[in-house]
């Protein structure tokens, strides 16, 4: 089984993205049994963001994707349960792009994980790592690639937000998914990230594997 994990690459001025550098150390550990992890960074730009998913879904013909992006407001792992057709930048994306609140493409309010959110917990709080069920992904372009992911390909899909964590200090920015909230201060490292993301991994596969074909 082939599983796509992807992350962002900095944004906002910052020299580090935590979703980018989990991916990054993700490809450092054996792979769970039977699974075959490939990744990709994707542009933080309205324009090339969910291109740059499906381009890569196009090249690996993965069995099914994770999509990783940070959350400067959290200091847990959060798999999220929706994607909401809305589009929304506060601050310039890496194009000096700002988007004013509009939907994302004609369809429906919302479209729900094709992974269950409560399962991927179950898996990285086994892993040791902080993990609990998000009910908003923002509307930043962490949600644009996990609607883009539910809404042009029918591969089982995860969202998973990682807290902003940094090699040194603390993010400057983050409050893109959780508006009303002050940046979180994480105690989590970046192999904690990578340790999550493979109870991920493990978990899509078995999740994949017994659905009917």
């Amino acid at each position: 089984m082939k599983i796509l994990v992807t992350g962002f690459e900095p944004f906002g001025g910052e020299t580090e993205n935590a979703s980018g550098a989990a991916v990054d150390k993700l490809r450092e550990l054996a792979p769970p049994d039977g699974a075959r992890i490939v990744t990709a960074i994707l542009p933080v730009t309205w324009s090339g963001a969910g291109p740059a998913l499906l381009r890569a879904v196009e090249e690996h013909r993965p069995d099914a994707v994770v999509a990783v992006g940070e959350a400067g407001g959290r200091a847990a792992v959060t798999p999220e349960r929706w994607a909401t057709n809305l589009g929304h930048g506060r601050i310039p994306d890496n194009d000096g792009a700002i988007r004013d609140a509009a939907p994302l493409a004609e369809g429906p309010e919302r479209l729900e994980s094709r992974v269950d959110p409560a399962a991927l917990v179950r898996a990285i709080k086994d892993a040791g790592v902080p993990a609990e069920v998000s009910d908003d992904a923002g509307a930043f372009l962490c949600n644009a690639v996990f609607w883009t992911a539910l809404h042009r390909t029918d591969l089982p899909a995860a969202f998973i937000h990682v807290p902003a964590v940094r090699a040194r200090g603390s993010a400057r920015i983050g409050a893109e998914t959780d508006l009303d909230h002050a940046p979180a201060n994480s105690a989590l490292s970046f192999d904690d990230l990578a340790d999550a993301l493979a109870a991920v991994v493990h978990a899509v596969a078995l999740e994949s594997r017994s659905r009917p074909s």
